[in-house]
């Protein structure tokens, strides 16, 4: 059974786009098939791996002008794939307004390719708009990755209010997999308050802490992961455990 995953937090800026790029690849590199669905407008997981496209787009899957596997894209990593965004995704908040159950457009879209893989991750824009809503309609957990920096639970209220709405309107088996700290500095006392801040409000905080990192941030331009980039780096070793922590905690035993 493949689980789909939505990196959600309304904040701009705080991780969601370097998560699913390189939990993606650590998790392509531990064995598994990935799928990326860049839902934000931004295209920020697309260019981020050196996938652009003038075509098809996660626009027009979710419209429903094209099937989601007619789009699936290769990149890099071997067992990552990627459905790719365009800037005209935008539109689709204004498109989706007026039809039919749309709220469940890319829960509907996703059923024909999410078995293909073992982990689905949708790449979600800095809002609490519409097409988050149906990503975490279609998700089966999320991961909210938390700035370690000043006001980083700012919103977070909002955002599990609105989980809770979700959960009980629209996506009953919703779950909040664990708010993941990222942009840690350890030379800084600032970030260790707000990770054990976040820590005493969340007991659900991933052990994995992604560091901040030069490194990191470098890595998108080149169109490549960190553990393509530079896989000795701090930061590749965090995903990778992050990777490990993920997998742990979503693996079903079968009985004897």
């Amino acid at each position: 059974m493949s689980t789909v995953i939505a990196l959600a937090n309304q904040k701009g800026g705080v991780g969601k786009t370097t998560t699913a790029i390189n939990l993606g690849a650590a998790l392509a590199r531990a064995g598994k098939r990935v799928l990326i669905f860049d839902f934000d407008p931004q295209a920020n997981s697309s260019a981020g791996l050196g996938v652009r496209t003038a075509g098809a787009s996660t626009y027009d899957v979710v419209i429903g002008s094209t099937h989601a596997r007619d789009v699936v894209t290769p990149t890099s990593v071997e067992g990552l794939m990627i459905i790719p965004a365009t800037p005209s995704l935008a539109g689709a908040e204004v498109e989706l307004v007026p039809m039919m159950a749309r709220e469940f457009r890319l829960k509907r879209a996703l059923e024909e390719v999410r078995d293909d893989y073992d982990y689905v991750l949708i790449d979600c824009p800095p809002s609490l708009g519409l097409l988050t809503v149906n990503a975490l309609t279609a998700a089966d957990e999320v991961i909210v990755p938390v700035q370690c920096e000043y006001l980083a639970l700012e919103g977070l209220s909002q955002l599990t209010a609105t989980l809770e709405l979700v959960r009980r309107n629209l996506n009953a088996r919703l779950t909040l997999r664990g708010l993941l700290l990222t942009m840690f500095d350890g030379r800084t006392n600032l970030s260790q308050q707000v990770a054990d801040e976040v820590r005493n409000h969340f007991s659900n905080t991933f052990k994995a802490v992604i560091p901040r990192s030069v490194r990191l941030s470098e890595a998108p331009s080149h169109g490549l992961p960190i553990n393509q980039y530079d896989p000795t780096s701090r930061a590749s070793r965090a995903y990778d455990d992050l990777a490990e922590e993920l997998i742990a905690g979503t693996r079903t035993e079968v009985p004897a």
